[in-house]
């Protein structure tokens, strides 16, 4: 909202309420996109559907759930998997917030672009298939090479 047009008292009085119920308007928004957020589960699941990971707003682990073929396999590709998945579903976090952004505070607003920011930096969007080959990292889980 501009500068008030008409200088007297009764003008600024005026564009004051204006931005005073703009601002209300926005803070509004801003706590009903938050309160989506919250409320936001996104699920994955790996290609032959032995691991679904489910993550909540904050992209912590909500649910998890391993098919009958899992037992066929070592507990390392296991355990891979599980992360690769769990990553997955918190790179969906990003695109899931911006829709929600868009609703609330408009996708072009600061609020908005600052928080989906956010999420693309916290959850990147590559894929976790890409960061890891089908056979396993070149790091155990520690982080050390193998």
């Amino acid at each position: 909202m501009g500068t008030p047009l008409d200088s007297t008292a009764d003008g600024a009085e005026r564009w004051l309420a204006g931005w005073s119920e703009s601002a209300s308007a926005q803070l509004t928004r801003a706590q009903l996109m938050s309160d989506q957020v919250s409320r936001v589960n996104v699920s994955a699941t790996s290609a032959d559907g032995s691991v679904e990971v489910t993550v909540n707003g904050s992209g912590t682990v909500i649910d998890l759930r391993l098919g009958d073929l899992v037992r066929k396999r070592p507990a390392e590709d296991i355990a891979q998997e599980i992360l690769r998945v769990m990553r997955r579903a918190q790179a969906k976090l990003a695109g899931r917030v911006a829709e929600i952004a868009a609703d609330t505070v408009g996708a072009d607003s600061a609020t908005g672009q600052a928080v989906v920011a956010t999420f693309e930096r916290r959850y990147p969007t590559q894929a976790a298939d890409d960061m890891n080959s089908e056979h396993g990292s070149a790091t155990d889980w520690r982080g050390r090479g193998r």
